[in-house]
């Protein structure tokens, strides 16, 4: 890493009752650490100890900023005010019985730098002789128990592999300095245990990653510590600390049934602890004694911490209810996401035979395993009809929540007034706009396209939390220019600005986007970079920025069309040995039939059986309008007296589950287009049904997949509005047997890569582990910044200059570089 890239770093280390730790662990920061002394600052906190730990301290390493905590703060509180002292955009904290190998704060600075999403590194930590280990990895219990996994184990090298943890361990963790002091720094009110648990936890909900950085390195003497807390007082601050991070921290779907366990669990885990006999408070005979009914039963102060953590649990409880709200409003996922992290979140860490029996009791009688085993739940919303009538909008959100379903809980929710599924494996509704909030509130994602955004503005507030998907397959401003031609100037005008604002909310709130086609992700990179959504941050973690923007475009059903029923020849009486070119879709302005008709008319002069078959006319969203082209596609047919004889025009929409029949029964596809800058980025759907159905294509040149079938031999590929040469291409795929064989084996490897499963693997990957973009996370600020130079710098600057400036040129280029600077200077003051 350069030097000058390396940001500030404030080392905070607490003491109490432990300077000669403490002095041994100061020192070593300073001798021992490869970081650059410079960007270093050591603030140690003297947990009013009351013993001269401080004033030995300050004589010891007087380089250290020694603060004075005016009671004992414990290492929650303590390292707060620690934090009020550092000046570094990293805070590194380390407990005082622990040493620092020399990368340790270089190792987790390079992990920050180059990851951008990650909030803080959890240090590896070993024992004092760096043998067995202290800290690899964290767990955390369903009750809200974390522990060190591997603790105790022989460091045997299979931990030097970084990751991502739920949490790292206070006695060596790094963290953002602009992110701590945004989450409030420690929970205060944990005193000491669990608050490391905590602020992981809680860095995680908040879409903030820790990383566990084996090179980042510190050595521990076991519970040096501790050597003075009394085993009941630890008990106690486990079990009372374990129920506040639960509560603080969980979901209310969880917390209605985990809480309610988890106070069980306390109890069960003390009466086990306590050996205390629940039939001594039994009555199973009539007392000879009245009095012997009072007798006291033993309780050891063991079994005692448990009760009287519950006790003071509820005393906080009004407290940590604000929190909580705090915790739940900021949290970017949800606890599901959070599971792995977990790792084995059913651990009942006690091997207390009593107790280990009511564990797997409440695990079972309260639904446990379900909670924290429950899928993911995904929203999809779309703003186009869901009916056995679908154009493309609600067919790519029918088949996102099909392969979707496979692994997590999908809801397809469509803003339309027409909505009547056909039979799904997923929950299918139709809702208004305002009746759209149970369905947030329910999803951990939503993946949403079209206008649907502009009617859900919670989404759009600058507090929403959600991770949103956004579907940018299509661009609606494009295409605009081209469907709003017969418009007045004023009207489309008024229409672009307004479905640009649409694209740009879009493209404001997304914290994933899939588009249709590489052409189109550079078209949209340029649309975010113009935004500020490119960030460094991002750019240096992804220099690819496919975790933003990935390539998704339509898809095709993995199963070969079937035959279900008849077709087109059926349904228009064609004849059995006709040639059909079948135009599978809408007719839209921005394509051009005219072109196709009048190659039909000269392509009937040679083939009298060549037939031209427009699939569906009236498109089946009732909002969307009939377009102008429409119209004049069937006059100039009429005008060429083509109509019924060589050119047919199916005025319904043909059923998404039937299309199959109409496909089978032509012989090739046509799309035809005007050149513009919509063709460009377009991504013609249509032809994936073609690819579907094994159908040659013909294409006007201009589009992506007119590359795709120039390039893999799928059909012909025409200029645009060339008739004659659309004529030969049409006799070609209809006429010429060896070609059309030929064809028809390069599709069928193509249509391979456009399944649907295959097309929406980068949506399928982000949602097993669903984050806010880099640039949405909260807290998020740079850690370098370049603070004034001083005098003695400014002269060392100068002095480099010169030198480089003779090496250039001379004296007069140093003159000349001089005139320049007073000259900038004057103009400054002027």
């Amino acid at each position: 890493m350069e030097r000058a890239s390396l940001p500030d770093v404030s080392v905070v280390v607490v003491n109490y009752r432990g300077a000669d730790d403490t002095i041994t662990c100061l020192r070593a920061l300073f001798a021992d650490l490869s970081y650059p002394a410079d960007k270093l600052q050591v603030v140690c906190v003297d947990n009013a100890s009351g013993d001269g730990g401080a004033e030995r301290i300050r004589a010891a390493v007087p380089r250290a900023v020694v603060v004075d905590a005016p009671t004992n703060l414990g290492f929650a509180g303590g390292c707060n005010l620690g934090v009020e002292h550092a000046t570094g955009s990293v805070l590194a904290f380390l407990n005082n019985d622990a040493r620092p190998h020399p990368d340790w704060v270089r190792a987790a600075v390079r992990v920050l730098r180059a990851e951008p999403t990650v909030g803080a590194v959890a240090s590896k930590v070993l024992d004092w002789e760096g043998r067995d280990v202290d800290f690899v990895d964290g767990g955390l219990t369903w009750f809200g128990m974390g522990y060190k996994r591997h603790a105790g184990q022989p460091d045997d090298g299979s931990h030097d592999v970084p990751r991502d943890v739920l949490f790292g361990t206070g006695s060596a963790l790094l963290v953002r300095a602009a992110l701590f002091r945004e989450l409030g720094g420690f929970d205060e009110r944990f005193f000491m245990f669990y608050e490391d648990v905590d602020l992981g936890w809680r860095l995680n909900l908040r879409g903030w990653r820790v990383r566990y950085e084996p090179a980042s390195l510190t050595y521990h003497k076991h519970h040096a510590s501790m050597s003075t807390v009394d085993t009941s007082r630890e008990l106690f601050l486990l079990e009372r600390n374990a129920l506040a991070a639960l509560y603080k921290n969980v979901s209310d779907e969880t917390l209605a049934k985990a809480l309610p366990a988890a106070l069980a669990l306390v109890v069960r885990r003390a009466t086990a602890r306590g050996e205390i006999d629940p039939t001594q408070l039994e009555i199973t005979r009539r007392p000879a004694d009245p009095a012997d009914d009072a007798a006291p039963v033993p309780v050891s102060r063991q079994a005692l911490a448990g009760f009287l953590a519950i006790d003071r649990f509820v005393e906080l409880l009004p407290a940590l209810a604000e929190s909580r709200g705090v915790e739940q409003a900021a949290r970017r996922v949800s606890d599901a996401d959070l599971v792995p992290l977990m790792r084995k979140a059913l651990e009942p860490a006690y091997p207390l035979e009593r107790y280990l029996a009511a564990h797997d009791v409440l695990v079972d009688v309260f639904g446990i395993e379900e909670l924290y085993g429950r899928p993911r739940r995904v929203l999809i919303i779309t703003g186009d009809a869901i009916s056995d009538k679908m154009a493309g909008p609600a067919i790519r959100a029918w088949n996102m929540a099909d392969v979707l379903s496979d692994e997590h809980e999908v809801r397809l929710v469509t803003l339309n007034p027409l909505c009547d599924p056909p039979p799904a494996t997923f929950t299918v509704s139709g809702v208004r706009p305002r009746d759209v909030d149970p369905h947030l509130v329910w999803a951990d994602v939503i993946v949403l396209q079209g206008h649907a955004l502009e009617f859900l503005p919670q989404l759009k507030a600058p507090g929403s939390t959600k991770v949103v998907v956004c579907d940018i397959y299509d661009p609606m401003h494009l295409e605009l220019l081209e469907q709003g031609r017969d418009d007045t100037d004023e009207q489309r005008e008024k229409d672009l600005v307004g479905v640009t604002k649409v694209l740009d909310n879009q493209l404001r709130r997304g914290d994933f986007f899939l588009c249709a086609s590489e052409r189109q992700r550079h078209f949209w990179l340029g649309h975010l970079a113009a935004m500020g959504r490119l960030t460094p941050a991002l750019y240096d973690t992804d220099p690819t920025v496919r975790s933003l923007l990935a390539v998704a475009p339509f898809g095709l059903s993995a199963k070969p069309p079937q035959r279900t029923g008849p077709g087109l020849r059926d349904a228009l009486r064609l004849a059995t040995g006709d040639k059909v070119v079948l135009w599978a879709g809408g007719v839209y302005s921005w394509f051009d039939p005219l072109t196709l008709i009048h190659a039909v008319d000269r392509l009937r002069g040679e083939h009298a059986d060549a037939r031209l078959v427009f699939l569906g006319m009236k498109h089946p969203n009732p909002e969307v309008p009939d377009m102008g082209i429409a119209g004049q596609t069937r006059a100039l047919a009429k005008r060429l007296d083509l109509v019924g004889s060589h050119v047919f025009f199916n005025e319904t929409w043909v059923p998404y589950q039937d299309r199959q029949n109409w496909l089978l029964d032509a012989d090739c596809g046509v799309t035809t287009h005007y050149e513009h800058v919509e063709t460009t980025f377009a991504f013609r759907t249509r032809v994936l049904d073609y690819l579907w159905a094994g159908l040659p294509i013909v294409t006007t040149d201009g589009d992506s997949f007119a590359d795709l079938v120039a390039q893999e031999g799928l059909g012909v590929v025409v200029p645009s509005e060339d008739p004659d040469a659309l004529a030969a291409a049409l006799e070609k795929v209809l006429y010429d047997e060896f070609f059309v064989a030929a064809c028809r084996e390069r599709i069928a490897e193509v249509r391979e890569r456009y399944t649907w499963e295959s097309v929406l693997a980068p949506l399928v990957d982000f949602c097993r582990n669903p984050r806010p973009a880099t640039d949405r996370l909260s807290g998020i600020a740079p850690m370098v910044r370049n603070r004034p130079l001083g005098t003695r710098e400014k002269l060392q600057r100068d002095v480099r200059l010169v030198r480089e400036y003779l090496n250039q040129g001379g004296a007069g280029e140093v003159a000349k570089r001089a005139t320049g600077r007073v000259l900038k200077k004057l103009r400054g003051r002027g």
